[in-house]
């Protein structure tokens, strides 16, 4: 205790006068403070609560938020409802709250908003902590709004950092804590937040960082994702793999501290390695050419907003042909390649410090890149760009392997992997089972292909060319070439309808036109340069001879078969007129062809190709249906039509929910399949539109046995490996050659295959429609018949069998030898009466035609 000591009495005196002045101005002081904070915190107040009558009225409705529509892309589907692919600025796959695994909610909570379902909207210590990280470190990791200020900020307000925002960030999220619960908001902040790369969600973010669903993640992932939302490009593992696993690494240390996870879940979290990778839109079938063709035709119907109504276009497609069909046509285009020889090595002498660049070229049609790391005499070890080391055999590509010379011209097989190969190369290959790799080259030679249903023109299969990445040109429906061959066909069933019979004779003999409508004299030559008299037109087509082509063109005359052309659905405006559109002079597009050939196989009907059936909303209602003509027999009865619209549907509807039921379905939206599912189940049943028949029904049957015979005993033959009776078809060469063409059907289906070079480059010698582009149309038929019945077209009335001369045509008499012919009961009156005429319903002689 202090002790104070005065002198006299006068100091004392003083000494409690200067007390006394003290205690008084200390008590004004504090009466002036006082008076200072009560006019401060009602100043405070006042401004509060003017902010609040004034921005209070300018607040959105929380059910605005309750019904907000995030922007979903456009999912493009197969009739079987495989996800082809989705197009739109921002890529999201909506969850809900239970789809959510609870250790990705723990990260998030974690590096956002800790107290999240304790805070009332916001957190004053968040706020301060977040002030003092700025003034220590000069940067904000734990963040300083919760993620209901953040669900606010993102839905309603802009990014712009002024105070009136700020103080609407705090009262909106308010009001959304009184009207939302906390699971409702964490499903809106998950769905809506920005992760980078165009991903905004969780579900989109995990499928385009990691090529998984919400559930395959590992703990690591899930933190890497729950890092992104700070900072999308900073944090970002594609673009700094190092600064997004420090980011990751905090997130699982604040997950520790917090008991979300233990010290042996944290442990292998952080020693994991990050391998994020762009996976893109999500795909279960490679059909990039007829997405792109559907995603035209959607915002042709509905505008710039299909991107972000969420609308799911439903194609023809059948995914299992679609698939058939990139393999032909990839493995028919490589086969065409390896015959013409090894262009080389793409790069050459890499320096090892160039290889990891060099092995991120990209694959086309499975053809993956590699570096030749070792040269040995009989074979090469090659490093892939998954960082495997790996032989590659002479058997597997190096054994009577030639290099280029010209596109009809090969070197002597090498005799040394050493003759052609440097440590240092950069090769590609093809992978197969057990490690085993082969030697590989991109082609330059181009194809297409495209299948459609006869009875509506619906497309089940395209590929407009060898690989969409490499080439986005779609030569299905973009590529006009010269049919050649190809063509015939049309003209003969032109013939046939106009007084012609397959025993008709035409002479097959050489001819030069000096033809004004030509640039030059024509001399058409058959190929092989040979000609054989006077021919049948049975054997003409199925023998592909262009002279009498030619002549019978000539006799029918230009302006009668532009006329029939029209029913194939031609434009003829174009065509010319003159004798060389008999050998398909006239360039048209594979789906041109395809959609001709569709006559002959539904049995005369013309039929539009379409390959959009139905677009539906994200509501779950059919927007756009799909009301093809359809080839029906009767089309008279509503019900039938009726039952066959419903049947179609049901037939979607049992595979979506085996889909579903199997969880095989790639997207993690669950209420989008749903809606599809509940879309199938209401879908007006639209009555079908009857086809018109075009062809009459004795020449349509006719051409079609023609067609059959060119894979009987034609430039077809190839096809009989097959083992079907039900197909028919024609090759096509353009001189050159230049282009290689196959088109051909069963009833099931009809299909047109196109082999050549965009720069209408040589094919080479001995490469025709029977040789390039053929086996496609085998390879591809195989697997798309596979366990369809044959069907046996009927002879319809008004056909008969006559014995005829093999040589004349002439009707023969029953003993004498001949083959039997079909002709039109109305042209057997102009046969000789001599011969034989088999009854309609008699079976088929064995030695018929």
């Amino acid at each position: 205790m202090m002790h104070f000591t005065f002198s006299t009495p006068y100091n004392r005196r003083s000494f409690f006068w200067c007390l006394k002045i003290v205690s008084i101005k200390k008590r004004k002081l504090l009466k002036n403070l006082s008076i200072l904070a009560i006019l401060g915190t009602g100043g405070f107040l006042l401004v509060v609560s003017c902010l609040y009558l004034y921005l209070s009225p300018k607040l959105p409705s929380v059910e605005e938020l309750k019904e907000i529509e995030l922007q979903i892309p456009l999912r493009i589907h197969s009739q079987d409802l495989k996800v082809i692919a989705e197009f739109g600025e921002k890529k999201r796959s909506p969850v809900s709250f239970d789809e959510i695994p609870q250790p990705m909610i723990d990260a998030f909570l974690a590096a956002e908003d800790d107290s999240f379902f304790e805070h009332k909207g916001i957190v004053i210590s968040g706020l301060a902590r977040a002030a003092v990280e700025l003034i220590t470190t000069g940067s904000i990791r734990s963040g300083g709004s919760t993620i209901t200020m953040q669900v606010a900020r993102n839905f309603f307000l802009s990014k712009r950092q002024e105070f009136t925002r700020k103080f609407n960030e705090i009262l909106l999220s308010f009001r959304i804590e009184e009207e939302l619960s906390k699971e409702e908001i964490l499903s809106l902040y998950t769905n809506k937040i920005y992760m980078g790369n165009r991903a905004y969600g969780v579900g989109a973010a995990a499928q385009v960082y990691y090529g998984k669903t919400l559930d395959q993640l590992s703990l690591a992932e899930i933190a890497t994702i729950a890092g992104l939302p700070k900072a999308p490009s900073r944090y970002n593992p594609l673009a700094n793999t190092e600064r997004a696993m420090v980011r990751r690494d905090w997130i699982l240390g604040r997950m520790l501290s917090l008991g979300n996870i233990d010290q042996v879940q944290y442990q292998q979290a952080i020693n994991e390695e990050d391998n994020a990778s762009y996976h893109g839109s999500i795909s279960e079938l490679d059909a990039a050419y007829a997405a792109e063709m559907v995603r035209q035709q959607v915002i042709d119907k509905f505008g710039l907003q299909a991107y972000t109504e969420g609308y799911t276009a439903i194609t023809t497609l059948d995914s299992n042909m679609q698939s058939h069909a990139v393999e032909a046509l990839q493995a028919g285009i490589i086969a065409y390649d390896n015959r013409h020889g090894y262009r080389g090595v793409e790069q050459s002498a890499l320096l090892e410090e160039d290889w990891p660049e060099a092995l991120r070229a990209k694959v086309y049609g499975g053809l993956e890149p590699a570096i030749v790391t070792e040269v040995l005499d009989d074979h090469l070890i090659l490093l892939t760009r998954d960082g495997l080391n790996l032989p590659l055999n002479w058997m597997d590509g190096l054994e009577e392997l030639r290099t280029y010379k010209t596109v009809n011209a090969r070197t002597a097989p090498i005799t040394s992997a050493l003759d052609l190969f440097s440590p240092g190369d950069l090769i590609r290959i093809q992978r197969h089972e057990n490690s085993r790799v082969t030697l590989g080259q991109l082609p330059i030679a181009q194809a297409a292909m495209v299948a459609l249903a006869p009875e509506n023109g619906g497309i089940r299969a395209l590929v407009g060319g060898f690989d969409y990445r490499q080439s986005r040109f779609n030569r299905v429906t973009q590529a006009t070439r010269q049919p050649g061959s190809n063509f015939k066909p049309f003209i003969y069933t032109t013939a046939l309808r106009n007084g012609f019979t397959p025993a008709s004779l035409i002479n097959d003999a050489p001819v030069v036109f000096n033809d004004s409508k030509l640039e030059d004299l024509w001399r058409p030559e058959n190929d092989g340069g040979k000609f054989y008299g006077p021919t049948r037109l049975r054997e003409a087509l199925y023998r592909s001879r262009n002279l009498v082509s030619i002549r019978l063109l000539r006799r029918m005359g230009i302006d009668r078969t532009l006329e029939g052309l029209q029913a194939f659905g031609f434009d003829t405006s174009e065509m010319p007129l003159d004798l060389s559109l008999a050998l398909g002079s006239h360039a048209l597009t594979p789906l041109q062809i395809a959609g001709g050939y569709a006559v002959f196989a539904n049995g005369g009907y013309q039929v539009q190709p379409y390959i959009l059936d139905k677009v539906i909303d994200r509501d779950g209602h059919v927007i756009f249906q799909a009301s093809p003509e359809t080839v029906c027999d009767p089309c008279n009865s509503s019900a039938e039509s009726a039952a066959s619209s419903e049947l179609s549907v049901d037939l979607q509807l049992e595979e979506l929910l085996t889909n579903l039921a199997q969880e095989s379905l790639a997207d993690t939206d669950q209420d989008s399949w749903e809606a599809i599912a509940q879309a199938l189940q209401n879908t007006d049943i639209i009555e079908t539109v009857p086809a018109k028949r075009v062809i009459d029904e004795q020449s349509a049957f006719l051409i079609d046995s023609m067609l059959k015979d060119v894979i009987l005993r034609g430039t077809g033959v190839k096809a009989k490996v097959l083992e079907r009776s039900d197909l028919a078809g024609k090759t096509g060469t353009t001189n050159g050659p230049r282009d290689a063409w196959f088109s051909g059907y069963s009833p099931h289906l009809v299909t047109t295959t196109w082999v050549g070079f965009d720069d209408n480059s040589l094919l080479g010698r001995n490469e025709y429609g029977g040789s390039a582009a053929l086996p496609i149309w085998i390879d591809f038929m195989r697997g798309a018949l596979n366990g369809k019945t044959e069907i046996t077209q009927p002879q319809p009335n008004g056909i008969v069998m006559v014995k005829i001369d093999a040589v004349t045509g002439e009707r023969v008499a029953p003993h004498q030898e001949g083959i039997f012919e079909f002709f039109k009961q109305s042209n057997v009156a102009e046969l000789p009466d001599n011969g034989t005429l088999v009854p309609q319903d008699s079976p088929l002689p064995e030695d018929l035609f």
